[in-house]
């Protein structure tokens, strides 16, 4: 494994755990420079299609799914391995359900509930943006549902 800091190929492996997922998380360090890192392992399946709202298909994207999530997220106190962790569980039932297209609603359904589990404010503005909020009433009305949903 190559070392990210000095991109030296003298890594070593500390630690190795497995995650729900059924992920490999190993944790390293390079005998060069001495810093640590983490890689994770997951077995290569076939990436599904995503179905877009205009008809488009094109590959699914777990880096798309997380720039959104680190744009919603901003100034916000999230650290980025629950952010992974989302596109984890997200890219993980996408996968499980085996099917090899997939609307991207759905997708976008699946982020929008792991993410009100972390941060309603979060989930705000990743609702204004998916849902296409484009007014305050409309904001409003999300708010007053997703209050709703808290009692």
């Amino acid at each position: 494994m190559k070392c990210p800091y000095c991109h030296s190929f003298n890594t070593k492996v500390i630690d190795t755990r497995r995650d729900t997922r059924g992920n490999v998380r190993r944790r390293r360090e390079c005998k060069d420079c001495t810093k640590r890192f983490t890689t994770v392992e997951r077995a290569i399946l076939t990436t599904p299609w995503v179905i877009k709202r205009d008809g488009r298909r094109e590959e699914f994207d777990r880096e798309k799914v997380l720039v959104g999530l680190h744009t919603a997220c901003t100034r916000r106190p999230i650290p980025a391995e629950t952010l992974e962790n989302i596109v984890d569980k997200v890219e993980y039932t996408i996968r499980k359900n085996g099917r090899a297209e997939i609307a991207s609603h759905t997708i976008g359904d699946l982020v929008m509930e792991e993410l009100r589990k972390v941060d309603e404010v979060a989930y705000i503005r990743y609702a204004t943006v998916y849902l296409n909020l484009s007014d305050l009433e409309a904001i409003r009305t999300e708010i007053d549902r997703l209050r709703a949903q808290r009692r």
